[in-house]
């Protein structure tokens, strides 16, 4: 029994590609979670004190951290949910990006702004909040946390962490980050903790606020937790994004950029693009030039630089991929490319490309997590934009046209997701606001938008 109670206490890293157990990791237990949402408070308060000269030093001494260490931290990631290299050394500098963006402008997106009305004197200022929870997802698990800490911290608030159980690893070397750039002790708090957890700390009234990154499901769980506690979330959920490629459209090119797009994070993001929908006109010349181009992939080791798709982060999640594609099948979509579990160690899946994919499949319906492309062939491009709109989902979307003036209109207007990229991939950026509408979750992340999510807006008036 003893030796039973202490597994149940262990988080264990684990390397998709070969099923190793990498490290074990203790849990933080009750008492030290209470310990740390304490230390976190006591830090907020004098934190929020401090000018944004101070607060830009400590993050840009992150920034450097993070391209000093880009190729440790790649290397940490491949390990731990098999992040392909090259992809890793992306992810790192966009983080330490990220750190500088903020460092650079959070005092201008903060500054307290005059509104002429009838009084003497009358302006909006924007305040910190206290301690925020982010509960983040194992895929992008670096950029993830910095993608929300960046703005969350140099808005004056602090950060308590809860990742992923699969990688602990990440999340104590972005802990070590932030003290070791000199960010108050206790500013950020890391707990290694369980999902079943996270509900004790949600209600605990040190904590004002959740950021969560992950499924649909755990959205909706987080968000009832939040709101019986009255506390704000912002969610950034599942997508299922529709790529349109229109008649008129550059097929070549457009497919390159869709398969990069499908197989960003060996398919594992949810921005990805996911859904094909296509003509029927240039339906089946665009199928073979993706089916071509997904060919020249290399699947493998994600610790060697020449692999562009790593394992999938879990076997379990290798196996309900594997069972959406297989349900798909049976419902009448055909495998042009892959879609059969290659025999070996490791939670690989081949990149696969699905034909005749319809409504009511998985394929269609579901967000995919891996390398796999739904495409969807439609009559016309009226018929197109109703089924890129026909998603649960509203995260991403991208279109391709030469009528750029049309592309504008229909992302601007007709499109139902959070964001519209035009013959381009869609991509986060720390100048734009990033989220979704629909299943995809709510608020902003990024941006001067994504910055005051966590603040308070307060408006002044003197008569």
């Amino acid at each position: 029994m003893p030796q039973d109670v202490r597994q149940q206490s262990l988080l264990r890293s684990v390397n998709p590609a070969t099923g190793e157990t990498l490290q074990e990791y203790e849990e933080t237990d009750p008492r030290e979670v209470d310990a740390a949402l304490h230390r976190a408070n006591r830090a907020y308060a004098v934190w929020r004190g401090e000018g944004f000269p101070k607060r830009a030093s400590a993050m840009r001494r992150a920034s450097s951290i993070l391209v000093e260490r880009k190729e440790r931290y790649a290397a940490l990631m491949a390990r731990e949910m098999g992040k392909p290299l090259a992809q890793g050394r992306n992810e790192i500098e966009k983080c330490a990006w990220a750190c500088d963006y903020f460092a650079e402008n959070a005092e201008r997106f903060l500054a307290a702004e005059r509104v002429p009305t009838d009084a003497k004197e009358s302006f909006v200022t924007y305040s910190p909040l206290g301690v925020v929870l982010a509960v983040m997802p194992w895929n992008f698990p670096f950029w993830q946390v910095f993608r929300f800490a960046a703005p969350t911290l140099m808005a004056g608030n602090a950060a308590v962490l809860k990742h992923a159980s699969n990688v602990p690893g990440c999340a104590l070397a972005i802990g070590d980050i932030f003290r070791e750039a000199g960010f108050p002790n206790g500013l950020f708090e890391v707990l290694l903790i369980r999902s079943e957890q996270v509900s004790r700390v949600i209600e605990s009234p040190e904590i004002v606020a959740v950021s969560l990154t992950g499924s649909a499901a755990a959205g909706r769980h987080v968000a009832g937790l939040a709101g019986r506690a009255l506390k704000k979330t912002v969610l950034e959920l599942g997508g299922s994004d529709a790529y349109v490629i229109f008649s008129d459209a550059d097929l070549d090119g457009a497919a390159e950029t869709c398969v990069k797009s499908r197989l960003m994070n060996s398919g594992q993001s949810c921005i990805a693009a996911k859904r094909f929908i296509v003509p029927g006109g240039i339906h089946d010349r665009f199928v073979q030039l993706f089916v071509e181009k997904m060919k020249t992939r290399r699947l493998g080791d994600p610790l060697d630089d020449r692999t562009d798709i790593g394992p999938l982060a879990r076997m379990d999640l290798r196996d309900e991929l594997h069972r959406q594609v297989e349900a798909s099948c049976r419902a009448g979509a055909r495998p042009v490319l892959g879609g059969t579990v290659p025999k070996g160690p490791g939670a690989y899946y081949p990149p696969t490309v699905l034909t005749d994919v319809r409504k009511g499949t998985p394929a269609y319906a579901e967000e995919l997590f891996g390398p796999v492309a739904a495409m969807i062939r439609v009559a016309d491009e009226e018929e197109a934009i109703q089924v890129a709109n026909d998603s649960p989902y509203g995260l991403g979307a991208a279109l391709f046209t030469s009528d750029v003036g049309r592309a504008k209109r229909l992302a601007a207007e007709a499109i139902e997701a959070g964001t519209c990229f035009v013959n381009t991939h869609v991509r986060s950026d720390p100048r734009l606001p990033f989220g979704g509408i629909k299943d995809s979750g709510y608020g902003r992340e990024l941006s001067s938008f994504g910055i005051r999510e966590f603040v308070n807006i307060k408006s002044v008036f003197i008569g």
